[in-house]
């Protein structure tokens, strides 16, 4: 293959300087082959930062990039789609040349624009050239259904018109669409669906043969552009659809996801989350905290009452993080602390947002955004509880079976029976929201069996962390229903769950007898 000669852009100003360095011109479909190429090669990543793809999405684009091809992201929203797409512009060249003033990028050894062409003719190897840097390749738009063919392609400009003196005949009162500036460059169109139909069909052309055709000038103009899509799943049946001869003009269709494990969603959120100095500096995150957070996502794309089509995205768990850093830091704040950590209690201030995160059905409308957003937080900790203590409902006693088997394995210890019967003798707990570290650790320790558990299984964790595992204790045995938890107006209340039954049924008896 023969490889282009390197050139330095800051020696060569006109189109002979050119010339006589050997440049040669290549496609960008080429360019940016060959420079992924060269990354392989290398072993570098040409998508830094984009976590969880490194054995679907990423060898899929590498593939259909090395085809040459045109590009399809179809997913869910919060999949990194858009971002792929921009990353895409660290494998074109740092620098090209296009002729001085070309509105479309012309190269300068296969100018195609009626301005390029004219200047060439009356200057010759004199025609002034400049460099422009690949951030300068890139042009993208939002799919709307507002967005028209003269908006993508270009349309006849009346008021270039008049000030040229030209007549509307005269191609120089073109005005070029955001696709033909985007020559020699990448293009990207966000939510492809939401374009109307008859905008997708005016693309036809452009990706089959490579030109443009406006208002019935006879346009020859072979545009040199990379396209990438990004398309959701959900738009194909509820707002629009990518019509099918469109579709097939896109030779590659890459499905992107959400992060299969637990420790990729992690990672992105710890790069993802705008975390001041500040903060970090006086509160510390667990990794538990950390694990609830993450485990509410992955809880909400299965949960019955989300609309799974929808998809949850990341930016639920980025911006419920920034939310539990900052209800830790309004406590602080208030108690005039200098250091605190994020408690179990502080995850309801992340509740906006997951709210504003999920789309219900609607059976969840009828159970409300917030009380689900609730159920998710809890089903999280279950979830996790069994993964940091034992498991409670192997600890519960078996049903009788009428008869007993000499076979049969002995019931295992209750690990929580300490605690639950310092509940059932009438002891109830009660945490504030805004209680400072110290009183939150005094509290805690009321409880009879609590830090023994905690010590037996985290003998080497400090007095904070000993704190963080028995509140989560807590709410771990209330997510197993041994004990009952309520959260009424800046505060948790733990209880004896049959006295809480109790007292809920004297309640609504005392109600009928006023009735």
């Amino acid at each position: 293959m023969k490889k282009n000669k390197v050139v330095k852009y800051t020696d060569i100003f006109t189109l002979g300087q050119l010339k006589a360095s050997g440049y040669q011109s290549k496609s960008v479909k080429q360019e940016i082959r060959d420079n992924l190429i060269q990354q392989i090669r290398e072993k570098a990543n040409p998508f830094e930062g984009i976590i969880g793809y490194e054995d679907t999405v990423i060898p899929d684009t590498e593939r259909a990039i090395l085809s040459q091809h045109n590009i399809l992201f179809l997913g869910l929203r919060g999949q990194a789609k858009t971002r792929m797409a921009r990353q895409m512009t660290s494998l074109l060249d740092e620098f090209i040349p296009v002729i001085a003033g070309s509105e479309i990028n012309d190269d300068p050894l296969q100018p195609m624009s009626r301005y390029a062409l004219d200047i060439i003719a009356e200057r010759g190897d004199e025609t002034p050239i400049e460099w422009i840097h690949r951030s300068k390749r890139y042009g993208e738009k939002l799919a709307t259904p507002d967005v028209s063919v003269a908006d993508l392609i270009g349309d006849i400009d009346p008021i270039k018109a008049a000030n040229l003196k030209l007549s509307f005949s005269d191609e120089k009162v073109i005005h070029y669409g955001i696709i033909p500036r985007s020559n020699r460059g990448i293009f990207v169109i966000n939510e492809l669906p939401d374009l109307q139909a008859r905008i997708q069909v005016a693309l036809f052309n452009i990706l089959q043969e490579g030109d443009i055709q406006i208002r019935g000038f006879k346009l020859r103009m072979p545009l040199d552009i990379v396209f990438i899509f990004t398309a959701n799943p959900e738009d194909y049946t509820n707002r629009g659809s990518i019509v099918t001869p469109l579709k097939d003009r896109i030779e590659s269709q890459i499905l992107t996801h959400y992060p299969k494990q637990i420790e990729d969603s992690l990672a992105i959120t710890e790069q993802e989350a705008n975390i001041l100095p500040v903060q970090k500096d006086k509160i510390a995150i667990s990794d538990l905290v950390k694990r609830i957070i993450e485990q509410v996502a992955f809880e909400a794309r299965s949960n019955e009452y989300v609309d799974r089509k929808s998809g949850v995205s990341a930016r639920l768990t980025i911006a419920a993080y920034e939310n539990a850093v900052s209800a830790a830091e309004r406590r602080l704040l208030i108690n005039q602390e200098e250091k605190t950590q994020i408690w179990i209690s502080d995850l309801v201030g992340i509740i906006p947002a997951i709210t504003g995160k999920i789309e219900l059905v609607y059976e969840g409308e009828q159970e409300g955004p917030y009380q689900v957003a609730v159920n998710l937080i809890e089903k999280s900790m279950r979830h996790l509880f069994v993964q940091y203590f034992p498991n409670p409902e192997t600890s519960k006693k078996r049903k009788p079976s009428g008869k007993k088997s000499v076979e049969e394995a002995p019931v295992p210890d209750n690990p929580y029976k300490a605690i639950t019967r310092w509940f059932n003798n009438g002891n109830h707990l009660e945490l504030l929201n805004d209680l400072n570290d110290q009183q939150k650790i005094e509290t805690l320790y009321q409880v009879e069996g609590l830090y023994a558990l905690v010590k037996k299984h985290y003998p080497l964790a400090n007095m904070q962390e000993n704190a963080l595992l028995m509140e989560f204790i807590l709410h771990g045995l209330a997510a197993y229903s041994l004990i009952s938890k309520k959260s009424i107006d800046g505060k948790i209340s733990f209880n004896d769950l049959m006295g809480s039954m109790m007292n809920f049924g004297q309640l609504e008896s005392e109600e009928e007898d006023d009735f």
